[in-house]
């Protein structure tokens, strides 16, 4: 671990020669608002696998495993979220969730919150972006 990795130098510094200089780039309000819709419904996605293990709608090995599946799909979604498809992804998660609805029906309610939000993140943070690249 001798090569550090540090941010551009500040202009009376000279970078250490053994360390990569990589740039600052400002992460994008869309990418960070898909981040915190996904982190926080993993949690509640987890939570909704032991309702429907709870509630024997599944097996357990299905209901644990699905919902454990799930949750880590989107912590994966997360992780991938500096490319383009990963947005898609995302959608076909929030698709998912909604469709666990038929297992147990109180996550209709909580698909369609989070569906909403992903979509207002996904409409709120475009427009944002775009409106910080073109100042």
């Amino acid at each position: 671990m001798d090569d550090q990795v540090t941010l551009a130098p500040e202009p009376d510094e000279t970078p250490d020669p053994g360390a990569s200089v990589r740039p600052a780039v400002p992460r994008s309000i869309k990418r960070s608002l898909a981040s915190i819709v996904l982190g926080f419904e993993t949690i509640v996605v987890m939570l909704g696998a032991l309702v429907i293990f709870g509630l024997g709608a599944l097996p357990p090995l299905l209901a644990l495993g699905g919902g454990a599946l799930l949750s880590l799909a989107m912590v994966a979604v997360i992780a991938l979220l500096r490319y383009p498809w990963s947005y898609v992804i995302g959608w076909i998660l929030q698709a998912i969730v909604l469709l666990c609805g038929f297992l147990n029906p109180a996550m209709f309610f909580v698909g369609a919150m989070f569906t909403a939000m992903w979509a207002y993140c996904m409409i709120a943070g475009s427009r944002i972006d775009n409106q910080k690249e073109n100042s």
